[in-house]
């Protein structure tokens, strides 16, 4: 659940602040000490721009431009720049009245969302790595491998990373009786000539294999089908009792969160990815958390713009 990772974070922000309280309270050394650790903040935020706009001309040049590319260099000069920028404008004295009132406002708004989404964020990336090093059983019935795409019909290297976790787990499975039954899960794309599902297939089989233990889904276009057709394949087999699907370490979270909705019986296992791709990933995987829960995400700001609706109307009234 997407929500246990903000509580995570609430939690540990709060003993945070309280660790912060006590230090302050022990004396100057201890308010010195505090007050160099909020220094340490906005340095965070810079050296953190800094670094995504370093990942995206990295990602520039090693993967393309592509949209799905340029998210880190675009996060690194919007998290500072936007709401510096809209503050920066927010205090020109030539804005005439209402308006410099209503850009203020709107600049309140603007901050108050980019935090709210930081801290999503970061709850999201610590609930991540908190999901992705839990415990996991050793004997799965059935694992599910998702598919991520094809260059010119051949397995990439982003796929083969999940394939060869997958095949890690059925090799060293502590099943007494069955072999999990492996389940590549991938349909056949428009810039494809085959189903991602029938190479990995093939990949799995030519890495030792039982070709008996190997059962391609080959219809889907997505995650969420990539779960519901993989489930269809392991419910005829009477393989449902314990399944792992196997995603890269990215894609954990809300791989988990789909299978949970689609009441799939299943735990997500995460396979390593390039370092240089992860931020870009991370910020991919985020920005679609947030569109899949987006009502959820519009309720959680409403506080905001009625702070936002208030500050505006007492301002005007005070005119």
């Amino acid at each position: 659940m997407v929500r246990n990772g903000v509580f995570l974070t609430m939690a540990l922000g709060t003993c945070v602040l309280l660790g912060l309280t006590l230090l302050a309270s022990t004396g100057p050394a201890g308010e010195t000490l505090v007050a160099f650790i909020l220094l340490l903040i906005p340095l965070t935020v810079v050296a953190l721009s800094i670094a995504l706009i370093a990942n995206g001309l990295v990602m520039l040049r090693r993967e393309g431009r592509s949209l799905g590319n340029l998210l880190s260099l675009m996060m690194g000069v919007l998290v500072p720049g936007l709401p510096l920028g809209l503050l920066r404008i927010a205090g020109y004295h030539t804005i005439p009245y209402p308006w410099n009132v209503c850009i203020r406002a709107l600049s309140l708004l603007v901050v108050l969302v980019v935090v709210y989404l930081s801290v999503a964020f970061v709850s999201f990336a610590v609930y991540s790595v908190v999901y992705g090093r839990t415990p996991r059983v050793q004997c799965p019935s059935a694992i599910v491998i998702l598919g991520s795409g094809l260059i010119n019909g051949k397995v990439p290297p982003l796929l083969r990373s999940r394939l060869d976790r997958a095949l890690d787990i059925y090799r060293n499975s502590d099943c007494a009786d069955d072999r999990p039954l492996l389940v590549p899960s991938g349909g056949q794309g428009a810039d494809e000539d085959r189903a991602e599902g029938q190479a990995m297939a093939e990949y799995l089989v030519e890495h030792d294999a039982d070709p008996r233990d190997v059962q391609p889904e080959t219809k889907s276009s997505n995650t969420w089908e990539n779960i519901n057709f993989s489930a269809e394949i392991i419910s005829q087999h009477n393989r449902s009792d314990q399944c792992f699907v196997v995603t890269n370490n990215y894609h954990v979270l809300r791989a988990a969160s789909l299978t949970r909705k689609a009441g799939v019986k299943a735990i997500v296992v995460g396979s390593a990815t390039a370092n240089y791709f992860v931020p870009s990933a991370f910020i991919r995987e985020f920005v679609a958390i947030i569109s899949q829960h987006r009502w959820l995400n519009a309720l959680a700001c409403s506080p905001f713009i009625a702070l936002t609706a208030f500050a505006l109307w007492e301002s005007l009234q005070q005119r």
